[in-house]
């Protein structure tokens, strides 16, 4: 119960400082990764969490579950066919260089072999579609900005999870089934669809009606029961998660914009338990033992990896260079990434644990530097 004082205590001074975040550098997300660092074991020691924790690694997945599923509602099937451009030169151009260009920095700074860097490059390339939110939601950010973070963060998690699976495969000590990992992906996305399907068209009959109170209820009771059938079938959750947001959005915009706020509240609720934790995790001998070659390496990946990727791939667009400046610098890493970090650290493979130390740290720099910049951006857009 101490985490969940440490949690409530943290949240009290959240909501009380909001309104001031909101106009200044000032972070929620960092302070609840200050307070899980301050409460974690390398500090105070009042909450005790390891990286192997399965409670660690259900909560980060929940997190980035919830993260998807609000988020593929926020894109939805005609938002991505009236403005695919754009998202689709970040995410087919993008990413690749992304993925790439991290791991050159992983072999030279981080003391990788390539495939393992080529597993850290995919494990940190995807942008975190939570932290990109504290951006879009500014009104000094235009509508084309807007739709191009939105897509790319909820759709990049998708791509670079295949390609986490297979070279996890491939630097384990098992062989890859790629039957069963194009079975677990196929299952995700059929999952994805018939599911929220089945209940919109129950919910659009003569013979069932949701009240007001209970319409948001409806949308959750769909994401809970398809996060626990892919945990039965063994369907890739994350997914069928954002696949099953597009099919709401695409359906029933109705019911989306019902749960469009009480679907928020949750997913912010997950965001921030998952930073405690991961605060937690972030001891201050894990801070010294990455070394000086590890914190270049996390800092190369904010500066140098996405900017020069998104730089070349949005080159020649219609955006204007102030807008192209401000998605190359803001690709925020987050859930995503830790939830493939720990994915890793559970392997076989022989690097596991430098792999998920490079993660970890990457992810804390990302969040410090990005949270702490996204009023400073969305100003200098409204001066452009």
């Amino acid at each position: 119960m101490v985490a969940v004082l440490v949690f409530a205590a943290s949240l009290v001074v959240a909501v009380l400082l909001s309104q001031l975040a909101h106009r200044t550098v000032l972070s929620t997300a960092v302070l609840f990764l200050v307070a899980g660092l301050v409460a974690g074991p390398g500090v105070l020691g009042v909450v005790s969490l390891t990286p192997r924790q399965p409670a660690v690694q259900q909560l980060a997945n929940l997190a980035l579950f919830s993260v998807l599923f609000t988020d593929g509602m926020a894109a939805g099937a005609d938002q991505l066919r009236k403005a695919w451009r754009l998202p689709g030169r970040t995410l087919l151009l993008g990413l690749p260089l992304t993925l790439a260009i991290i791991a050159v920095l992983a072999r030279w700074l981080g003391g990788l072999g390539w495939t393992d860097a080529f597993l850290l490059g995919a494990v940190l390339s995807p942008t975190d579609p939570v932290f990109a939110a504290a951006i879009v939601g500014r009104k000094e950010v235009s509508a084309r900005l807007r739709q191009l973070l939105n897509a790319e963060s909820g759709l990049n998690d998708g791509l670079a999870l295949p390609i986490v699976i297979v070279l996890l495969a491939v630097t384990g000590d098992h062989r890859l089934d790629a039957v069963s990992l194009a079975g677990d992906l196929v299952a995700g996305l059929a999952l994805g669809v018939a599911v929220p399907w089945a209940y919109i068209r129950l919910e659009q009959t003569r013979l069932f009606a949701a009240s007001a109170l209970y319409e948001p209820l409806g949308l959750f009771a769909v994401g809970l029961g398809l996060l626990a059938l892919c945990e039965v079938t063994g369907a890739n959750p994350f997914l069928a998660a954002f696949v099953g947001g597009i099919t709401v959005a695409s359906l029933s915009p109705t019911a989306r914009d019902a749960f469009h706020r009480f679907g928020e509240l949750i997913t912010e609720l997950l965001k921030l338990a998952a930073l405690l934790a991961l605060g937690a995790l972030v001891t201050p001998a894990l801070l010294v033992s990455v070394g000086v070659g590890g914190w270049a390496f996390a800092a190369a990946v904010i500066v140098i990896a996405r900017p020069a990727a998104l730089t070349l791939s949005l080159y020649a667009s219609a955006l204007g260079w102030a807008e192209r400046a401000a998605v190359a610098w803001f690709g925020p890493k987050g859930f995503a990434s830790v939830v493939y970090g720990l994915m890793v650290l559970q392997s076989h493979n022989s690097r596991a644990e430098r792999i998920f130390l490079l993660t970890v740290v990457t992810v804390a720099v990302s969040i410090v530097a990005h949270s702490s910049t996204d009023v400073v951006v969305a100003r200098r857009l409204g001066r452009e």
